[in-house]
C-alpha cells in the first residue's frame, strides 16, 4: 500500500489510512523524506486518524522520522490519534516529548501556520 503524501499551501500532508508493513514504512519514510527537502515546505502534518492500532516497528519508524524532518528545520504535527493508540505509544514506554500533536487534520494545520507567525 502507498500511503498518500500531497501538498497543500506548502504544508505536506499525509495520512496513513492502514497498517504498514514494515518495508512500506521503510519506502514511506524515504518518500516523504525526498519531498520534504524542497524549498517550498512550510511543515508536515502525519495523519493517523483511521489508524485503530500500530506496532512497535511503526511507531519507532514514525518517531524517527518526525526527529529527521525536524533536524532537517521542519515543523511537524502528528493529528488524529485515537485512545488505543495513545496508550499503546505510552506502554511501549517510547519518548514523545518533542511531538507536537493535535486532534485532527484542521487543528494540525493550524498550528503549522501558527507557530509560522512567531
Amino acid at each position: 500500500m502507498e500511503v498518500p503524501i500531497l501538498m497543500v499551501d506548502g504544508f505536506w500532508i499525509t495520512s496513513i489510512q492502514e497498517a504498514l508493513h514494515d518495508q512500506s514504512v521503510l519506502d514511506f519514510q524515504q518518500k516523504l523524506l525526498s519531498k520534504l527537502k524542497q524549498p517550498q515546505t512550510r511543515g508536515l502534518v502525519i495523519d493517523l486518524t483511521a489508524l485503530d492500532l500500530v506496532d512497535s516497528f511503526v511507531t519507532k519508524a514514525l518517531l524517527e522520522l518526525c526527529k529527521l524532518a525536524k533536524l532537517m528545520g521542519i515543523q511537524v504535527i502528528v493529528t488524529g490519534m485515537n485512545p488505543a493508540v495513545a496508550i499503546t505509544l505510552v506502554e511501549m514506554g517510547l519518548d514523545l516529548r518533542g511531538i507536537d500533536t493535535a486532534l485532527d487534520l484542521q487543528r494540525g494545520l493550524d498550528k503549522l501556520r501558527n507557530c509560522e507567525e512567531r
